[in-house]
């Protein structure tokens, strides 16, 4: 709550006798037209007043609900500068509170901010779990890269024609695609089988897929930094197999969501900070829908974050939103084989959205579908088939890209999975038919050149941008049980023999 006026007007008057008329940032305008000697600006230990003003009046929202105390602004006044604290305190007197003020002034977010004061002093040490800290390409964006589903299994269609390449996954990942895939400032995969020595599949269930323990070197190869787990192949072979998938994954290095040791653990979130911002992952799945071969988490037993009741999956983002600058949401839904969005699938994106979630990207369908806004938030609704089937069939890499103003940027990049390679698409016919066709299965989109997609209700009708491809407007050939090279598939994009 904001404090009343009769407590910030005494603060503020204690301020200016102690810095005199100088205004917001604690310099005087005449003094500094007239070259004379500005005013001397008190020490840390004489910043009483502002700590008082920030801590009387600042509201709940503005300090993103952390416990904040004088010791934590004689932190941040030693570590960024008694002006960080002098500006916020003036702007909780002002009565003109914006939480992006704290990266404004100091650089970082007050998520950040706070993390950084856990971590330095101990307090709330359980701040810092699933963190990464991460060093960025650009100070001017962070970009976060997304792929579909890959399949590193011994028995299946990818990794028959790996182990026949003389140069490994080099030969089946373009170079063009593997070098955007290892400069991206954070690489999210979908890791749709487990990684484990057991040979206990589930009896009974039409796909298993289980890699050596030792094929974690191909995600690390290709950069991964996050993956999910919250889909129906990470109980193949048991609690055992995911146990072992956990565990060698945290041995390379590489974090996980969306499935756990317990449920505790499968709801987590794994926060990235990357250029002062904090960024929330979490991950939950609403596979398999009849029979359950893919166990759910319990207070005691491995399994994955399911959300046939969405209430869990929801909280988890609410949790998220709170103690972050933004969430990305990854569910695992749909229908396999469809080009486009189930009601269930509709259903949870509002779900998510209204919970907090600022960009959603699902998995599942072995298709790439389309996008749609829910209010400002995107809804790529499946990334389709990254590494995973011998059909000729469009996949893409979706970026998050973060930029320095907050602004979020949303883009596809054109690829195509032909002959168990996949590879960027950069024939400008074959990119146009690409985002055509992506505009085609959306809704309410427009793409620009670029690939960026932006929501076409939200466009001003004085903006005369270019967007060669609109979700209205745009033509091309959709063909559900078909490659694009006119194929007979299955509903996970194998050709049908």
């Amino acid at each position: 709550m904001i404090a009343s006026v009769s407590v910030l007007a005494g603060c503020q008057n204690i301020v200016q006798t102690m810095i005199g008329e100088s205004g917001a940032g604690g310099h005087n305008a005449e003094n500094a037209e007239t070259g004379s000697e500005a005013i001397e600006l008190p020490a840390i230990e004489d910043l009483e007043a502002e700590f008082q003003a920030i801590l009387q009046g600042a509201s709940k929202e503005y300090i993103a609900g952390y416990a904040v105390d004088e010791n934590f602004l004689m932190w941040l006044a030693a570590g960024y500068g008694e002006e960080v604290v002098r500006q916020l305190a003036w702007n909780v007197m002002d009565n003109e509170m914006d939480v992006n003020d704290w990266y404004e002034l100091a650089g970082e977010s007050i998520h950040v901010l706070w993390l950084r004061y856990c971590d330095d002093t101990g307090f709330q040490s359980y701040q810092a779990e699933n963190v990464l800290w991460m060093a960025c390409e650009s100070s001017e964006e962070t970009v976060i890269s997304f792929t579909g589903d890959f399949n590193f299994a011994e028995d299946w269609y990818t990794m028959e024609v790996y182990k026949k390449k003389p140069n490994g996954l080099s030969d089946c990942i373009t170079p063009d695609l593997m070098e955007v895939l290892q400069g991206s400032d954070v690489l999210f995969m979908n890791n749709e089988f487990v990684y484990s020595d057991s040979d206990d599949a589930l009896p009974g269930k039409a796909y298993t897929f289980r890699a050596d323990l030792d094929r974690i070197s191909l995600l690390q190869e290709l950069g991964a930094d996050i993956v999910s787990l919250g889909n129906n192949h990470t109980y193949d072979y048991g609690e055992e197999g995911l146990l072992d998938t956990m565990e060698v994954l945290e041995e390379a290095d590489i974090a996980y969501v969306g499935a756990g040791e317990n449920i505790e653990d499968a709801s987590k979130i794994v926060y990235v900070v990357a250029n002062g911002k904090k960024i929330a992952f979490v991950a939950a799945t609403e596979i398999e829908r009849t029979t359950q071969y893919t166990k759910e988490a319990t207070a005691t037993e491995a399994g994955v974050l399911k959300t046939r009741n969405p209430q869990r999956f929801v909280n988890v983002i609410k949790q998220a939103a709170k103690t972050s600058d933004y969430v990305i949401a990854v569910p695992h839904w749909g229908t396999e084989g469809a080009l486009y969005a189930d009601a269930s699938q509709r259903r949870q994106a509002n779900l998510y959205a209204e919970a907090g979630a600022d960009v959603i990207i699902g998995g599942h369908p072995h298709r790439l579908q389309g996008i749609e806004y829910y209010g400002e938030t995107p809804v790529a609704y499946s990334l389709g088939n990254f590494w995973f089937s011998n059909g000729t069939l469009y996949t893409t890499v979706a970026q998050v890209v973060i930029q320095a103003d907050g602004k979020l940027q949303f883009r596809f990049l054109p690829c195509e999975q032909k002959d168990l390679t996949t590879g960027l698409l950069t024939d400008k016919t074959e990119k146009d038919e690409f985002y055509h066709y992506l505009a085609k299965i959306s809704s309410d989109v427009v793409i620009d050149e670029e690939g960026s997609v932006y929501n076409r209700k939200e466009l001003s009708a004085d903006d005369n941008r270019d967007f060669p491809y609109d979700s209205t407007t745009s033509t091309t050939s959709v063909i559900g049980g078909r490659d694009n090279d006119g194929f007979n598939i299955d509903i996970v994009g194998n050709r049908k023999q």
